[in-house]
Parts: structure tokens; sequence; C-alpha cells
């Protein structure tokens, strides 16, 4: 586990960032900020997927949604092209907002370029640490956000969204999903999308 001022210092700030959250979260009878709820969940899966994660892996998976809320997804079109421009300003801002955090922790500048790389998920299916990032987002989502995210959408859609998800995933990742328990009408809609 990291121990280092600076990576304390980071995630600290990460999540000082995400507890302004204005969307929250009922656990366990207690309102959350939903991005630092989300981030403690990114790491959570992190360390089961990877306990020997670099430092740039694991900033990146806490800071993988930071301030997400800044933009909205009503400032976009409601269809596909509307979706993917909102998703690729997500990136860059959370790669910015990652950047301003670690420069101002100290971080040096390959360590800061590495982490946006992975936020901005540069490589997936060719870079590992990508990859892994990518797994743990998927994992997070399929656990946690699924059902809720199933309640808005036909099953056809959901099933869609799925094989979307399964082909971005690594073998690895796909053992893991499929440990996960779903509701039954959710479990036939896994089952479908994955054979």
């Amino acid at each position: 586990m990291v121990t280092d001022e600076k990576y304390r210092q980071a995630m600290q700030r990460f999540d000082d960032a995400n507890r302004k959250d204005p969307n929250k979260e009922d656990v366990i009878g207690e309102k959350y900020p939903g991005e630092l709820l989300y981030a403690e969940r990114m790491t959570k899966w992190l360390n089961k997927m990877d306990p020997d994660a670099s430092v740039e892996l694991r900033l990146a998976a806490r800071c993988q949604h930071i301030e997400r809320w800044v933009i909205p997804r009503e400032k976009y079109p409601m269809n596909r092209p509307g979706y993917i421009k909102w998703r690729n300003e997500l990136k860059k801002y959370h790669a910015q907002r990652a950047e301003e955090i670690l420069k101002d922790v100290g971080y040096d500048t390959e360590t800061i370029e590495r982490v946006k790389k992975l936020v901005m998920k540069k490589g997936l299916k060719t870079d590992p640490e990508v990859q892994m990032l990518e797994d743990v987002i998927c994992l997070v989502f399929l656990e946690f956000y699924f059902e809720d995210f199933s309640h808005k959408h036909e099953d056809e859609k959901l099933e869609g969204i799925l094989k979307k998800t399964w082909k971005k995933m690594s073998p690895e990742g796909r053992k893991m999903a499929l440990k996960l328990k779903f509701p039954d009408r959710l479990e036939k809609i896994v089952e479908a999308a994955i054979t």
C-alpha cells in the first residue's frame, strides 16, 4: 500500500473535491456525496483486482469521475453523438483537474502525464493499466449502478450496453463480473449479453 505524503495529499484533495457533489446517494440511511462514493468503490475494486497497482493507477482510479457533476449530461443532445461528446468532455475535464491537484501537491510531470493518460483511457486493449482501470470501471458499474440504470431502459437496450461493456473487459475482469449476483430479470439480460 502506498503511504507517502504526496499520495496521501492527492487522494485527500480528490476526495475533498468529490465531497462537494450536490448529488447524494443513500447509504445505510445516510446521504453520501455520489462521486465520493464512486471514487471509494473504484479504489476498493482496484484493491481486489490489483493489490500491487502502481501509484499512477491508484490515483487515476480515485479521480476518474472527479467533479463529474460540473458538466451535466443535459447540456448535450440526448442522443448517441451527444452522449459521446459529453463523455469526451468529461475525460478532458477529469484529466485537467487531476493535473491541477497533482501539480499542487508536488508530483513530477512524468507521473502527472501517466495519470492523465490513464484517466483519458488512452491505450485500451494495449496498455495493461488502462485495461485494468476499464475493468474496474465496468465492475463498479455492474455491482453498484446497473440495477438502478436498468429501471430507465428497455431490456433490449440493456443487453446492447452490456455487450459493449463485456467487449471492453479483459478475461480477468469478465471472470470477476461473472461472480456478481443480479436480480432474476437482470441475470437473464446478462446471460443473453455475454453468450
